[in-house]
């Protein structure tokens, strides 16, 4: 069984920086990529970056130059620096990975998300 979970919501003012963790847990053998989605109110979820294996990232042209992702191997951890937060960026934020369970299996596993807020 696989877990992913998030952690570092919560609100901040426009032009603020917040940074959001996920940590993967349970059997798993490796981790191809992870990633970050978000689903403002009333939206569809939209992808906001993903980091390969190989540590190569792409990102949602909306964040370019303002999220940046990253990738703890050893910990099974993915992380998404926020700055120059600007309203719009309001969403749930979730946590997706792809990982290969010990029995040869690729499950695509979500977390359950954190919310960020940006007002002033």
């Amino acid at each position: 069984q696989v877990q992913l979970v998030e952690s570092g919501g919560g609100l901040v003012q426009p032009g603020g920086s917040l940074r959001l963790s996920c940590e993967a847990s349970g059997s798993i053998i490796s981790i191809t990529h992870m990633g970050w989605y978000r689903q403002a109110p009333g939206k569809q979820r939209e992808l906001v970056g993903v980091v390969s294996i190989g540590g190569s990232t792409n990102y949602t042209d909306s964040v370019k130059g303002r999220f940046t992702i990253s990738r703890d191997a050893a910990k099974n951890t993915v992380y998404l620096q926020m700055n120059s937060l600007k309203p719009e960026d309001t969403a749930v934020y979730y946590c997706k990975a792809m990982v290969v369970t010990a029995g040869g299996r690729y499950l695509e596993v979500w977390g359950l998300g954190t919310l960020v807020t940006v007002s002033s």
